[in-house]
């Protein structure tokens, strides 16, 4: 009960101008939408979708969860909740991997691609982690390690071991795995930005006026929620085949 008074006070007092604000109420409420719209449609799927459209409930549902307390945080400190941002990420990112292999599975796909992709995606956000909250002099070093492992997946899903899956699949799965990709070469794309915005180095200067949270939220909601939707629109198409 104190926890929500808490919230109503602050959604009270909350300025007109707090963008940032703004944007974690909205985002969690996005995601929270979300979550409860894949749940609640998984059954009317066959069973080889349904642990698909799961996984997109739960990506959201976390998502949900951890920007209800992360706004909480923003209204108490009036600062970027870093640390529970990237717990939201590490648990959410690979699970946005886990589709890539999941609706792969028509073509054969096997769990090392899983493994593969969860591993990189893991890299990614543990080393971004470092360059944006442990040592942030070094934030240019941990950030190229981060890109690297990005560019890793990139390199999987667009032209490696996932693309001659996909193309072997054809229909539906190529279109959607297509799609899916470009989620991840221009939405996660506004990660590194955000990054880049909020950490010291060479690049200093290059985003200068973006606010690094603002940036997040809107690329958690737009991919996390993006993503789900394309897995729903593809068990929706291959269900009426």
């Amino acid at each position: 009960m104190e926890s929500l008074m808490t919230n109503f006070s602050w959604v009270a007092r909350m300025a007109t101008d707090d963008y940032v604000g703004f944007t974690f109420f909205v985002g969690c409420m996005a995601m929270m939408a979300a979550a409860a719209f894949f749940f609640l449609s998984m059954n009317q799927f066959d069973k080889k979708w349904r642990v698909s459209i799961l996984v997109s409930g739960l990506i959201t549902f976390i998502a949900a969860v951890h920007y209800w307390y992360m706004r909480d945080y923003w209204a108490a400190n009036m600062e970027s909740p870093t640390f529970f941002r990237y717990v939201d990420w590490v648990l959410t990112v690979p699970l946005m991997c886990v589709e890539f292999f999941l609706i792969l599975r028509v073509a054969g796909a096997k769990k090392s691609l899983m493994w593969n992709l969860i591993l990189l995606s893991v890299i990614m956000l543990v080393t971004g982690y470092f360059g944006e909250a442990v040592q942030r002099d070094q934030a240019w070093l941990w950030g190229l390690i981060s890109g690297l492992a990005y560019f890793a997946i990139v390199y999987i899903i667009w032209f490696g071991e996932a693309k001659k899956l996909a193309q072997t699949a054809g229909g539906a799965v190529l279109k959607a795995h297509k799609t899916l990709c470009w989620f991840v070469l221009v939405g996660w794309a506004i990660y590194p930005i955000g990054y880049m915005a909020g950490t010291p180095g060479w690049y200093e200067g290059w985003f200068t006026g973006l606010n690094m949270d603002v940036i997040y939220n809107i690329g958690d909601a737009v991919n996390k929620i993006g993503f789900g939707l394309v897995i729903y629109n593809l068990a929706v198409q291959a269900s009426n085949d």
